[in-house]
């Protein structure tokens, strides 16, 4: 049986410009976690960047040649919020001390000559911290991705009922197709990605308000093309929809045949299903949904799939009805 490694434990990154500073250090705190050392501040960023998911804890020295450990405390702030910060020094600098604290770089301020004693309890704490911290960020973190899977499935379900509502009957062709799958399988062939959580929005009651604006301003949208379709062009043939998009898409969507097409940039057949819910969906995206419902009145959809340079699409006769359990196979796919 092959042995599993282990895995190393959470580490100490000490930064001092004093080279008996820092084997004093790894000495008297070696057992307590592994200790890296770095003799600047332009070298501990370099360690930060290399073993961010190795180091819990970061202890700088604030008097250094070059620059003030302030600055050090502030960069893994920035990049690595994770990283518990802790500085030092021997001299009563008070003002870089506050500034530091009240802009949230560091944990803890510690002045030398250390008492070990106490610095071995101070840095067990933050090591403690560290660990509550990383639990919490994993604990969000799943939160938040299952909200992101809510998300999406809020997103088609309101999909098919904005379809649904816009599909008035047509005279010529019958009852009209809604083009959910068409729609649906356009996004899946382009690479869909679920929306990015929004970390401002944790709370349920926020995110549900936003996004139904978000949606209902879709809507509004897909509505006004449908409208402005319907009195321009509501004698053309489907296959007209070709001409349509292409001149709605300009280069990004090109012809290769009398009826299909490709879309060359993907995303934008994605933009309502992957884009934040701050972020509000183009017309170009809700024109995308009005014609094909559009063409559904006329009995025809888009049959997508992916081709070597994008998204193929190629016009078929719309027959088929969308069923509950098809609509809610589709909703496991993203």
């Amino acid at each position: 049986m092959t042995e599993q490694p282990t895995k190393q434990a959470p580490a100490i990154l000490y930064v001092d410009d004093e080279a008996t500073a820092l084997k004093y250090f790894q000495r008297a705190l070696g057992s307590l976690a592994p200790v890296y050392v770095a003799e600047s501040v332009e070298e501990g960023k370099r360690m930060l960047d290399e073993h961010a998911d190795e180091i819990a804890v970061l202890v700088s020295d604030q008097r250094m040649p070059g620059a003030y450990g302030n600055e050090l405390l502030f960069y893994a702030w920035d990049r690595y919020p994770h990283i518990v910060r802790i500085l030092t020094t021997a001299y009563s600098e008070m003002e870089h001390t506050v500034d530091a604290v009240n802009q949230g770089q560091i944990h803890r301020y510690i002045q030398k000559p250390w008492d070990i004693a106490a610095l071995r309890m101070e840095l067990k704490q933050a090591l403690a911290l560290a660990k509550l911290q990383k639990e919490h960020s994993q604990l969000l973190r799943e939160k938040l991705l299952v909200r992101q899977k809510q998300a999406v499935a809020s997103r088609i379900g309101t999909l098919y009922t904005l379809s649904t509502s816009l599909a008035a009957p047509s005279p010529a062709a019958g009852p009209s197709f809604v083009p959910v799958e068409s729609y649906l399988a356009g996004a899946l062939s382009a690479g869909m990605t679920p929306p990015e959580p929004d970390w401002l929005m944790l709370d349920h009651s926020d995110l549900i308000s936003s996004e139904a604006f978000r949606s209902a301003a879709f809507g509004c949208a897909v509505r006004d093309h449908l409208n402005e379709l319907e009195q321009r062009h509501g004698g053309a043939d489907p296959a007209h929809a070709f001409a349509l998009l292409a001149e709605t898409f300009g280069p990004s969507f090109c012809s290769t045949g009398p009826a299909s097409a490709q879309f060359l940039q993907a995303s934008q057949l994605t933009e309502f299903l992957e884009t934040p819910t701050s972020a509000p969906v183009s017309s170009q995206h809700a024109f995308w949904l009005a014609c094909l419902l559009w063409m559904g009145k006329r009995g025809a959809t888009m049959q997508m799939s992916t081709g070597a340079d994008g998204v193929e699409c190629r016009m078929v006769q719309a027959d088929a009805v969308l069923t509950p359990s098809q609509l809610a196979a589709w909703v496991e796919q993203f």
